[in-house]
C-alpha cells in the first residue's frame, strides 16, 4: 500500500508527516521504527500524524511517535512543521489553528513572513508531580545522583517532561553520556527529556537536548521552552531569550507562571513523495 507523506524539518529536527483524517492507517510501533530509520527508511526524528480531532475546542489533532515507536506528549517544531502540512493538505482554519496533542491544545499561526508562531498550549508544570519527579516538593533546583556524582538541574513538563542543566560551554558537555543517565534515573518513572544549557546572556543560550525516544537531535522545540522555562525561575533569563540549537534559532517568550510559553521559528518542506508500508 502506497502512503504518501512529507517530510519537514523545524531548524533540522525533522519529520515525517502523514495524513489519517480519514483513518484508513494502522500504524504500529514496528511501521513507525521503519519510517524514522535513516538507513532502511524514510528517516526522521518524529512520526506526526493527522487525524481528526476529538474535542470541539480543536480544529484538528495530531499525534507523536518517536523514532524508537514510542508515543510522545508534545513537540514543538513538530506543531509549526505541522500546522503549515495541514493547509498544504487544505485544512481550514482562522488565524490560529487550534491543535489537538496528547499533551494539550496548542495554537500556531502562521505569519506573513512564513515563521510560524506557537503557543504552547498549557502553562509549563512545575510541581514534580506533574512532570512527573520523584522530589519532596518543588525547587528551582533539584540534586540527583549520577554514578555517585551530584548533578544540579531544573525540571518542568512542556506536556512531555523535561530536565535542563546549565553547563559552562554546550559544545564540550557530555551529552552523549550524562543524557541517557539522567533519563534512566528512577527520579523520573517516565524518563526525560535532557536540555544542556550555556547561558550567554539573559537574552540568548545555546543549547543541546538528549530526546527522550529519540537521542541528540539538531533541534528541539519544547526543550528550548523548557531551557527558558527553568532559566527565569532560576534567575538567569528574561522574558524573551533567543535559543540557539544546531540547526538554527528559535525566539521563545514565557510571560511567567500560569501562562503559556510560546515559541517563533521557521519550518521547510525537504520533499513529498510516496512511502510502500
Amino acid at each position: 500500500m502506497l502512503i504518501p507523506f512529507t517530510k519537514m524539518h523545524g531548524i533540522g529536527n525533522d519529520f515525517v508527516l502523514i495524513d489519517n483524517r480519514a483513518g484508513h492507517l494502522e500504524l504500529s510501533a514496528d511501521v513507525i521504527r521503519k519510517l524514522a530509520d535513516r538507513r532502511f527508511g524514510v528517516g526522521c526524528d518524529q512520526v506526526l500524524v493527522a487525524t481528526t480531532a476529538s474535542s470541539t475546542a480543536a480544529d484538528m489533532a495530531m499525534q507523536i511517535f518517536n523514532a524508537d515507536g514510542s508515543s510522545a506528549g508534545q513537540c514543538g517544531n513538530g506543531v509549526r512543521c505541522f500546522v503549515v502540512f495541514m493547509r498544504d493538505a487544505g485544512a481550514t482554519f482562522r488565524g490560529k489553528a487550534r491543535i489537538e496533542t496528547p499533551g494539550g491544545i496548542v495554537r500556531a499561526q502562521i505569519l506573513e513572513s512564513g515563521i510560524v508562531r506557537a503557543t504552547m498550549g498549557e502553562a509549563p508544570q512545575l510541581d514534580p508531580a506533574n512532570v512527573p519527579m520523584l522530589a519532596a516538593e518543588q525547587a528551582a533546583h533539584y540534586e540527583v545522583l549520577v554514578d555517585g556524582v551530584p548533578v544540579l538541574l531544573g525540571a518542568v513538563s512542556m506536556g512531555n517532561p523535561h530536565a535542563v542543566l546549565t553547563v559552562a560551554n554546550v559544545q564540550s558537555a557530555p551529552v552523549a553520556t550524562l543524557g541517557p543517565a539522567i533519563q534512566a534515573l528512577e527520579e523520573f518513572p517516565d524518563g526525560v527529556n535532557v536540555g544542556f544549557m550555556q547561558v550567554i546572556s539573559r537574552e540568548q543560550i545555546r543549547l543541546r537536548v538528549f530526546e527522550r525516544g529519540v537521542g541528540e537531535t539538531l533541534a528541539c522545540g519544547s526543550g528550548a521552552c523548557a531551557a527558558v522555562v527553568v532559566g527565569q525561575i532560576q534567575g538567569k533569563l528574561g522574558a524573551r531569550v533567543r535559543v540557539d540549537l544546531a540547526g538554527g534559532a528559535l525566539d521563545i517568550e514565557w510571560p511567567g507562571p500560569g501562562q503559556p510559553a510560546i515559541m517563533s521559528g521557521p519550518t521547510a518542506i525537504v520533499f513529498k513523495a510516496e512511502v510502500e508500508l
